[in-house]
């Protein structure tokens, strides 16, 4: 392999359980030192793909490389990686330091030099001072600490999480998430990081894999999966998106022009290859993208004039929702709460939405 191919390559893995195909004819590849992130609902085939990178299944048809080596032959406890559950899985009777060296028995080490290590593991995950603490005198992030601690102090050349905030509540996950980026990128590892929440994959990851039914829908940045998605489905996982039916009615090199429910006749950017007169298609609208005023904006943004169905204060913004004529679902409309600019208009009232062209998106019908 060359290091073209990726430090970890899938090729062509197909899982089956029985009839069920889970895994779909998947290839990719991800980079020495990355933060990958598999996206997606409860049975895309995210936790399979994860079990099979551990060797905790096997693929029924094609080959997992780690560092240039195949592992189909390989078992989990040969292979360089380790995982990181959920469940945390602290052993209770044991302390802190005797947790984190508990996968350090089968190797041939002093007791300082796995000292050593359990030291260096407890500085990195910043809990110097508790290797004497029972498993009942941690909170939740202080197990999900020690619980990569002891995956990492095995030096293994990949990291693989299982959705290992899932347990945490809100603030302590947000937390966790800034330290487990943190902790990435002092290590300097490869980490492979299963989520089914799409704020978390955007917040922690280098490149996200968006799955659903045991394929990969889209592989790119977080800021290219939100910004430019290539499906409608893709759309509607990664935040909240509008959407607005339109048929092409003409196309150039440079633009095209579609006739929109509830938006009118769009000239837009053309962003998208193969587009011709009679296609149908999608335009995608962040609701941050769409500006809402009491009043008809200036010239030189698109607007279109609608009633307020009805709005919620959310603290530092506010979420409108907004009736269109000739569209049957309201649009939603995502604004900052400034003391100046705010909206005046209460629930029926008229109210126009204004939006620049970069902010429509063109997707395929149907995707």
């Amino acid at each position: 392999m060359s290091d073209d191919d990726g430090f970890i390559s899938i090729r062509n893995v197909d899982k089956y359980f029985g009839s069920f195909q889970a895994i779909n004819d998947i290839s990719m590849n991800v980079g020495h030192g990355e933060f990958f992130s598999l996206l997606g609902a409860s049975g895309c085939g995210k936790t399979t793909l994860l079990r099979m990178l551990a060797g905790f299944e096997n693929p029924s048809s094609g080959e997992i490389f780690i560092d240039g080596q195949p592992m189909s032959q390989v078992p989990p406890h040969m292979r360089p990686v380790n995982m990181v559950f959920q469940s945390y899985a602290i052993f209770p009777h044991l302390n802190v330091r005797d947790n984190i060296a508990y996968g350090l028995r089968k190797h041939k080490l002093g007791r300082a030099e796995r000292d050593k290590r359990v030291d260096e593991m407890l500085e990195l995950i910043k809990l110097p001072d508790y290797g004497d603490r029972k498993a009942n005198e941690l909170s939740g992030g202080q197990r999900q600490r020690i619980a990569l601690a002891r995956a990492l102090v095995l030096q293994p050349k990949v990291l693989l999480l299982d959705e290992p905030l899932g347990a945490l509540d809100k603030q302590l996950r947000e937390q966790m998430q800034l330290e487990l980026r943190a902790l990435q990128r002092t290590v300097g590892i490869t980490f492979v990081f299963v989520t089914h929440d799409q704020e978390e994959a955007l917040t922690l990851s280098d490149r996200v894999a968006v799955m659903s039914g045991g394929e990969v829908l889209q592989l790119d940045t977080p800021s290219g999966l939100y910004e430019r998605p290539n499906s409608r489905e893709v759309a509607s996982f990664i935040g909240t998106m509008n959407f607005f039916e339109g048929k092409v009615t003409g196309a150039n090199g440079q633009t095209v022009t579609v006739d929109t429910s509830g938006l009118g006749v769009l000239e837009l950017p053309k962003s998208r290859d193969g587009l011709n007169a009679g296609d149908t298609i999608h335009i995608a609208i962040r609701p941050e993208k769409l500006d809402l005023a009491d009043s008809e904006p200036n010239s030189g943004t698109k607007t279109v004039r609608g009633v307020l169905q009805n709005a919620a204060y959310l603290g530092e913004r506010s979420h409108y929702f907004v009736m269109l004529e000739g569209h049957d679902t309201p649009i939603a409309v995502s604004a900052q709460n400034r003391y100046d600019g705010k909206l005046k208009a209460r629930e029926g009232e008229a109210v126009w939405l204004a939006w620049q062209d970069e902010a429509a998106v063109i997707l395929p019908a149907g995707s």
